[in-house]
Formats: structure tokens, C-alpha cells, sequence
């Protein structure tokens, strides 16, 4: 389990938990963004589950994005293809559900990371957890993740962060673009709030709150279709000698 990481489900009082881990700053590599995808949709099928609150293990990274390991890897398209599709999963899962998803960003969010904050319906962050979408760094770009960024922050501040690929943006900036509800100095206090918010969700109207999912989410009926395209062009991307190199690269500086 250490090695290739783990997602686990908890119900309580009308809360599921879904948690994510990776050793590898709980990055996600395919096997993991399935099961991350499964557990949602899982969970959210469940009669005893009003609210749904997204999070990670650990105390730094809340997700690093993509595996390295696994992105280079691939030796065609069409595995580039189910890679990225992956991400796809898990941010309509997080759509489709029917259940609101709280999220829980507790330290860093890169790539794929930024995606997932961008998914949930609203998301609590501490001061630590600042943003950065990497892929243009490594020759591909955000496609994936970008329709979720975008519908969360518009397309100039998205644009913004795909285009300074390397430079992390402040919590407080993400905060500022509707990407946070919230922002903490700590973990203690980010955890009472949502402590506080989905008990109370936990006891509102599951048709009402469905029902306003279903209108906080019009217009993106099209997304089963458009991310798997999105990731046929990662998974295109990801096969270039420039891609190859530059993740090289990174793995030599880690």
C-alpha cells in the first residue's frame, strides 16, 4: 500500500469521507485516479450520505497532479489516452454525483491537484496551500483539469496560471478567484469549519441540495465527451521528446 498508495471511504452522521494517498506527495497515478473516481461515485450511491467532503493524507501536499513515474512511462497514444482520461473520472464523478463534495486542501495543489480543488462544489484551504498549474513546464498543458479550473476561477486567471506554468500562486490569490470559500492559518482551524459546514449539510433537504448541484453545474452535460478529447491531446502531448526530457529533468531535481 505504501508503494502505490490508497483511497479509502468512512460514512458517519450522514458524512463520507473519501481520502486519498500517495507516498510521492499524493500524486496520482492511474490505478489511484480509478479508484479515487469509483469511491466518489461509490460513496455518493450510499442512502446514509448527505455531504461528501474530498481530502488527502498527510500534512503538506494536498496533491502534487500527475505521477512522473507513470507519465513516462507511456509509449503510445492510446495509453496516454486511458492515463489522462483518469483525471476525467474523477472530475465528473465529483459532477455527476448528486451529493455536494466539500474539499479539504491542506498544503499544495499542482497540476491534476488544482483540478480536484476545482471540482468540488466548495472548497476549504489553508494559508499553505498555494497553487500552480505545472503542464505547460513539461510540454503539455492543463487540458483535462482546464474546463474545471475554468468554470471555478474564468478563463483569465486560469489562463494566467497555464501560461506561468512554473510559478505557484498564494492561497489568498486563489481565494480572491473563487477557486477557495476559505482560507486558514491553520489545519485545526480549517477542520472545525468544515466540521461545522457539513453537519450542518448533513441535516438540510438531500433534494434541495441536489437540486441546486444540478443548477451550480448546468452546461456541463458535454464534459464526458470533452475530457476524454482533452486527454487524447495529453496523451498526444505526452509522447514528445520535449516532454520526455523536461520530465527527466524533474525527476533529477527531486
Amino acid at each position: 500500500m505504501n508503494q502505490t498508495g490508497s483511497v479509502t471511504q468512512h460514512i458517519e452522521n450522514g458524512i463520507g469521507t473519501v481520502t486519498f494517498f500517495h507516498p510521492q506527495s499524493n500524486s496520482l497515478p492511474g490505478a489511484l485516479l480509478r479508484e479515487l473516481g469509483d469511491a466518489i461515485t461509490n460513496i455518493s450511491n450510499s442512502s446514509d450520505v448527505r455531504v461528501i467532503i474530498l481530502k488527502s493524507e498527510g500534512q503538506k501536499a494536498f496533491c502534487a497532479g500527475a505521477s512522473f513515474d507513470e507519465l513516462v512511462a507511456i509509449n503510445d497514444k492510446e495509453t496516454g489516452l486511458v492515463f489522462f482520461s483518469g483525471f476525467a473520472h474523477v472530475i465528473n464523478a465529483m459532477r455527476t454525483c448528486g451529493k455536494l463534495v466539500i474539499g479539504r486542501v491542506q498544503g499544495k495543489a499542482v497540476g491534476g491537484g488544482v483540478g480536484l480543488a476545482s471540482a468540488v462544489d466548495y472548497c476549504f484551504a489553508t494559508k499553505e496551500a498555494s497553487i500552480k498549474l505545472s503542464e505547460l513546464a513539461v510540454g503539455i498543458g492543463p487540458f483535462v483539469v482546464g474546463p474545471a479550473v475554468e468554470r471555478k476561477v474564468g478563463v483569465s486567471a486560469m489562463s494566467q496560471m497555464a501560461i506561468n506554468a512554473t510559478a505557484f500562486m498564494s492561497a489568498e490569490w486563489a481565494r480572491e478567484k473563487g477557486l477557495y470559500a476559505e482560507v486558514f492559518d491553520s489545519e485545526m482551524e480549517m477542520d472545525e469549519a468544515i466540521d461545522t459546514l457539513a453537519k450542518r449539510l448533513s441535516s438540510s433537504s438531500p433534494e434541495a441540495m441536489s437540486d441546486l448541484k444540478e443548477i451550480f453545474w448546468q452546461g456541463t452535460a458535454h464534459w464526458d465527451q470533452l475530457l476524454v478529447e482533452r486527454a487524447g491531446i495529453s496523451g498526444r502531448l505526452v509522447l514528445s521528446d520535449f516532454t520526455r526530457n523536461a520530465i527527466a529533468q524533474f525527476k533529477a531535481k527531486g
